[in-house]
């Protein structure tokens, strides 16, 4: 389901250290650096690194899709783009998306960029768009991706096994997800 301007109007979503922005035409080459970086394709499952056309087509694709929804995660103190962070899939009628954090400055790992960023979105996500599940799949080996999505509440619920081919070795894929619910008493507490 496609249409020729953004789905959503979204400008931003503001958080205490970052802020998600709507992803832009001119953040193709960060895009292509991040999702080219090969420690990042082997963490995520990516199979081949992007080119700049790909990267400005993945950006055209993302903003005509009415399925999805992306950001860039900038800082708040320089307005420096760290990663990227969006849902897809979403499907109103199950009210239900697939969500993805990616911080690809890898300066900036592990200092809860990501986790301030995935709590801004799925706030966004359970408050205004009114979604109940979200979704993610995880890389198996992947062990500080699983304890990032399990400290933002997701649960493991699934394995695909041998469902992600790397490196001459099939690796398991593991389906996490959270709803609504869960997050809302997260946040109570």
């Amino acid at each position: 389901m496609k249409e020729k301007s953004p789905p959503h109007n979204i400008i931003g979503l503001n958080g205490k250290r970052v802020y998600l922005r709507q992803l832009k035409e001119e953040d193709s080459p960060l895009i292509r650096k991040w999702l080219s970086d090969p420690e990042i394709m082997r963490l995520i499952g990516s199979v081949k690194p992007m080119s700049q056309a790909d990267a400005e087509d993945y950006i055209k694709s993302i903003r005509n899709d009415v399925s999805r929804l992306w950001f860039i995660i900038a800082l708040k103190k320089n307005n420096r783009a760290i990663g990227e962070a969006g849902l897809l899939r979403i499907f109103p009628p199950w009210h239900t998306a697939d969500m993805t954090v990616i911080v690809g400055e890898k300066d900036t790992w592990g200092r809860g960029y990501g986790t301030e960023a995935g709590r801004l979105l799925m706030e966004y996500a359970f408050t205004d768009l009114k979604l109940h599940r979200l979704a993610i799949g995880v890389v198996g080996f992947n062990s500080r991706a699983l304890h990032f999505w399990e400290n933002l509440g997701f649960k493991r619920e699934g394995i695909h096994r041998d469902g992600y081919f790397y490196g001459g070795e099939f690796h398991d894929f593991v389906m996490m997800s959270i709803l609504e619910e869960e997050y809302r008493k997260a946040q109570a507490v």
